[in-house]
């Protein structure tokens, strides 16, 4: 069995990269985010790879710096979560709410138990099941 690359051609692999002009424009929407949700300044740090206390601080200061591409897709990945409890969750406050609940599909650990092990993965890994959940391809 041969498997299909993801992308084809050059230009399809360039089209797929998130700009820095994008990922600055990720972090700030991640600042947002991440104050909707409530999180602790230790979980943002844990989400975003273990960035330290202080990049985060200068963040939520409006001061971005070099993103790496790990970051990147992990902020990709929050986005995608964010998008995906949107489309599950008319109420925003429902959306951001359920990711603290314990839920039976984790083992009675939240989904926001489950991003915090902290590995990309984790991440990847809920917003399939979000996708899932909410019948998206």
């Amino acid at each position: 069995m041969q498997l299909k690359p993801i992308v084809s051609t050059p230009a399809e692999a360039e089209a797929s990269v998130i700009t820095d002009t994008e990922a600055g424009a990720l972090a700030r929407a991640t600042v947002n985010l991440f104050r909707a949700w409530e999180l602790t300044d230790a979980e943002a740090c844990t989400l975003l790879g273990g960035m330290s206390p202080r990049t985060w601080a200068r963040w939520k200061d409006g001061a971005i710096g070099r993103i790496d591409r790990d970051l990147r897709m992990r902020m990709a990945h929050l986005m995608g979560i964010h998008k995906g409890l949107r489309y599950l969750f008319r109420e925003p406050a429902r959306g951001y709410g359920w990711l603290r609940r314990p839920n039976a599909a984790f083992g009675g650990l939240s989904a926001l138990d489950l991003m915090l092990r902290g590995e990309i993965s984790d991440l990847s890994a809920m917003r399939e099941w979000i996708d899932a959940e909410r019948g998206a391809w």
